[in-house]
């Protein structure tokens, strides 16, 4: 480093210079800018900075809404959606199978423990005693607001769209090489991923993911789906049942949020308009449906994958045919079918089956 004394004149008297200008612009900050020279600009609340680990989904407005609504190169759904009316919808509830077997109660304890741990990272508990139903967690980490409820929505989605898809692979590659039907697992399977996958593009229609957020889909896709090949793999009974019970918290969850719409504690949520896709998927939705009528049609659809998941698991992977593929008329007793009227809502047995 140059000291002033080694330097030359010219450079000492600009060091002078300089210093002399910086003690001024200290003391006087608008000495030398004039009187009407504008204030230095407050810093952001600390509360207003958007951390780069912030989960939280920004709920979009109408106009923005409109925007993201992506009409190029439409074409008409591969899976078309059941037609299910209002009534049919708001009968669906929460309902629990509960572990019959050993393989049941290691698939229900491994999704109470993803599900725990799930809640625990993104802030969710369900209120149960009479002060938690009064005050909603009000003011803690366990308050659900419009962005957050959008979050764990998104977030569920992004999970539940890869066993569908993941089982039709396998027993695709499975019918290959054994060279034999697969008597129509497999596009129960596609549709199911295919409704799934619906429900995440309606979302995000809605709402805008923090890259945080993104990053977590990403992690979360990357885990689950090469752990539930392998386990596939090794038992399909296991994985059926742990997807069953995925669902049913995924009902719980949309029931919770119904609750809250009908009470109307999500006010963000009340004059957002059911995305173009959504009409386009659901055929009872149109431009004057609301968003309790969108999650109400989300809900049946979860409802009927815990059906349908259930069912399966209590099959012979191998042998028995998929009793949701043709709809057996002429019997003496009741047999699955695709609505919402179905007498056994957490599977049907075997012996109940015509097979």
């Amino acid at each position: 480093m140059i000291r002033p004394r080694q330097a030359s004149p010219l450079l000492r008297a600009g060091i002078s210079f300089y210093r002399c200008q910086s003690t001024r612009a200290l003391d006087f900050p608008h000495a030398s800018l004039g009187a009407d020279a504008p204030q230095p600009k407050k810093e952001p609340d600390i509360h207003q900075r958007k951390s780069i680990f912030d989960i939280q989904t920004k709920v979009l407005e109408n106009d923005s809404l409109a925007k993201n609504n992506d009409l190029k190169f439409i074409t008409h759904p591969a899976f078309p959606h059941e037609m299910w009316t209002d009534e049919d919808c708001a009968q669906v509830e929460y309902l629990h199978r509960a572990p019959r077997s050993r393989l049941d109660r290691i698939a229900h304890s491994s999704m109470f423990f993803c599900k725990t741990c799930f809640n625990m990272i993104t802030g969710y508990k369900k209120p149960k005693t009479e002060t938690e139903l009064q005050h909603r967690f009000k003011g803690t980490r366990w308050e659900m607001t419009e962005n957050k409820w959008l979050t764990r929505v998104i977030f569920l989605e992004s999970v539940a769209g890869v066993p569908g898809m993941v089982a039709a692979f396998l027993r695709h590659l499975h019918s290959l090489r054994l060279m034999k039907r697969d008597k129509a697992w497999i596009e129960t399977l596609l549709d199911e991923a295919y409704n799934e996958r619906m429900h995440l593009l309606t979302f995000i229609k809605i709402g805008q993911p923090s890259m945080f957020m993104r990053f977590f889909v990403y992690l979360g896709q990357g885990v689950f789906c090469n752990m539930f090949f392998f386990l596939y793999l090794l038992s399909p009974r296991y994985c059926h049942r742990f997807v069953g019970y995925l669902e049913e918290e995924a009902v719980s969850t949309y029931s919770h949020l119904i609750d809250d719409l009908s009470a109307r504690r999500l006010p963000k949520f009340d004059g957002v308009s059911v995305p173009q896709i959504a009409q386009d998927y659901w055929p009872e939705l149109n431009e004057k449906s609301t968003f309790l009528d969108l999650v109400q049609r989300v809900r049946a659809d979860e409802s009927k994958h815990r059906e349908v998941n259930h069912t399966l698991a209590n099959l012979d992977q191998k042998d028995d045919r998929n009793p949701y593929a043709m709809q057996i008329e002429g019997v003496d007793k009741p047999q699955p079918e695709n609505g919402l009227k179905g007498i056994n809502k957490v599977g049907w047995e075997k012996e109940d089956l015509i097979l």
